[in-house]
């Protein structure tokens, strides 16, 4: 198994922008000194918590500071972009990269980016499947592309110069484009089935109960095999949230205190899904009344928490739960107490992961 990490993020929201930033930039560099295999970033437009605008932006951003760790969009929210330009840009980083890019996609979460962008009453799966379908035709295709959808068009019919290059937009450096990811937040995901059949890989997100997260295998190998290939545990990510100190007390304390940044990820989310109608994501009985669900308890069960011995141990009874799986990805917190949380990532990467792969074999 091995160990990448996934952030939205999620920070207290009176928190200066420039600070938060830093500190998801920090953790990323700390990850890639630590051997992490991969990270992923959020990307939302209008929440004052989840401030990381641009994923694109944030990895070109950590390019240089980083060496080996693939760095990938978690995910580009496509019906909040035109496609050319997403299509561009991802070729541009990807270049950037030179192989160390994942490109996670997604219709969107976040109610209030789909409204400031029109899209709140308009069908974003439809948006979304067109605008991923015209991408993937810009990089097969050459210029002037002559595309036209339902939500929208492209061409450069008009103004080519291809003598000197104008005209047309550039492909990945990847071949024939870098790994597409999708994230999966619903019980018994469609879209895993959907994206498995197309050569796409899930990540499972870090709030979702065990149990549904187990759903998303099934629907991956019903995939793969109407795609044609078989399907791969090592190709399924999942996230956690997990907390790892020294000493007991402390880790309880601080992954579930109601003063700790667990508790304030969890809260903010709960809240969002909640009045989202989503709060099945959070049941573990769908049948379950939304007034039973309360954030100390969902934080009691979704966060891995506890001492190098005990995180090892719940990580292996979750994958009892959910079955094998590739990457574990450590969900990114905020870092209110930054000398914990960097202590964590280390004894992560350093303690647990080589017991865990050690019972694994």
């Amino acid at each position: 198994m091995d160990l990448g990490f996934f952030t939205m993020p999620i920070h207290p929201p009176h928190r200066p922008p420039f600070e938060t930033l830093r500190e998801d930039f920090e953790m990323a560099v700390l990850a890639d000194q630590l051997g992490f295999t991969e990270g992923f970033f959020g990307e939302h437009i209008t929440d004052l918590a989840e401030n990381v605008t641009s994923s694109l932006i944030f990895i070109a951003w950590l390019l240089e500071q980083t060496k080996k760790i693939k760095l990938g969009t978690g995910t580009v929210n496509i019906p909040n972009h035109h496609p050319a330009r997403i299509a561009a840009e991802v070729a541009m980083v990807d270049h950037m990269a030179k192989g160390r890019f994942l490109f996670g996609v997604s219709p969107g979460g976040l109610m209030s980016d789909a409204e400031v962008f029109g899209n709140l009453d308009r069908d974003r799966t439809a948006m979304f499947l067109e605008g991923i379908n015209l991408i993937l035709k810009i990089w097969q295709g050459e210029a002037p592309y002559n595309l036209k959808g339902d939500f929208w068009e492209r061409t450069t019919e008009q103004t080519m110069m291809p003598d000197i290059g104008q005209g047309t937009i550039a492909k990945p450096y990847q071949t024939p484009h870098p790994p597409i990811l999708v994230t999966a937040v619903a019980p018994f995901s469609k879209g895993v089935k959907a994206a498995a059949a197309r050569g796409w890989e899930p990540i499972s997100a870090n709030f979702l109960q065990p149990v549904w997260v187990a759903s998303h295998w099934p629907n991956y190998v019903d995939g793969c095999r109407e795609g044609g290939r078989t399907a791969d545990p090592a190709n399924w990510r999942i996230a956690k949230s997990i907390f790892v100190a020294e000493n007991r007390d402390v880790a309880e304390a601080y992954a579930t205190g109601s003063n700790g940044p667990y508790y304030f990820y969890f809260k903010s989310l709960f809240t969002k899904l909640v009045r989202g109608g989503r709060a099945n994501l959070f049941k573990t009985d769908p049948d379950q009344a939304d007034d039973t669900l309360n954030v100390e308890s969902i934080v009691d069960q979704l966060v891995i928490r506890g001492t190098v011995s005990e995180v090892v141990d719940q990580i292996l009874e979750f994958r009892q739960t959910v079955g094998d799986f590739g990457t574990l990805l450590y969900a990114g917190h905020d870092w209110m107490d930054k000398d914990l949380a960097k202590k964590s990532m280390n004894l992560m990467m350093e303690e647990v992961m080589p017991r865990v792969n050690a019972a694994l074999k």
